[in-house]
């Protein structure tokens, strides 16, 4: 079975591209929409709230994700503490998940941080979807409801998609003059005879 990380920068459309591939029958893991689980956990919540403050809690006492992304898109050492702490719970979760899928020829693990996180080279292969800075912006500004700077803070911590292109195997251009779906079964057909 190989393993294959899907990335993309915030608002290329690396989200679409897996519910293409989960179509096509592969499974494909989400690792921020684990990594948001984990938020809720209250092992995960009281490191969090030690290191970050409780001001990052809603009246319930849940984690608020946008105060933390605040937080931490505004801070890099509060960034580097999150990913410190949430990156080996969500690697560990995708391996336990990875044992139930031993059948496929391969499995995908979506995340937007493999290449900066330093993970790349626990996939056999890396999708990069490719999208330009201007179209992404505007994308996540409709889908979050936020502002131009908001973007670009987070964006900051993000490698820019030249430097993503040249670490990665595959790469998927979601800038509205290409086709996804096309380009989302060639590179399917092209994993699948990796495998025989």
């Amino acid at each position: 079975m190989l393993k294959i990380g899907l990335t993309g920068n915030i608002g290329s459309g690396k989200s679409l591209v897996a519910k293409i591939f989960s179509t096509l029958g592969i499974p494909v893991y989400l690792a921020d929409l684990e990594s948001k689980k984990l938020l809720t956990q209250s092992g995960v919540k009281a490191v969090i709230t030690r290191t970050l403050g409780i001001d990052i809690l809603t009246p319930t006492g849940e984690i608020d994700r946008v105060k933390l992304a605040e937080v931490v898109f505004s801070d890099p050492a509060s960034l580097n503490f999150l990913n410190s702490l949430l990156h080996p719970l969500v690697m560990k979760d995708f391996e336990e998940w990875c044992q139930n899928h031993l059948e496929s020829k391969f499995i995908i693990q979506e995340a937007a941080i493999i290449l900066e996180g330093g993970f790349g080279d626990q996939f056999d292969k890396i999708i990069h979807v490719s999208c330009p800075v201007e179209l992404s912006i505007e994308r996540v500004m409709k889908r979050d409801n936020v502002t131009r700077e908001d973007v670009l803070r987070r964006m900051q911590f993000q490698f820019d998609d030249a430097r993503k292109i040249g670490l990665s195997d595959y790469i998927i251009r979601n800038d509205s003059t290409e086709l996804i779906i096309p380009q989302v079964l060639s590179i399917n057909q092209q994993l699948l005879s990796l495998q025989g």
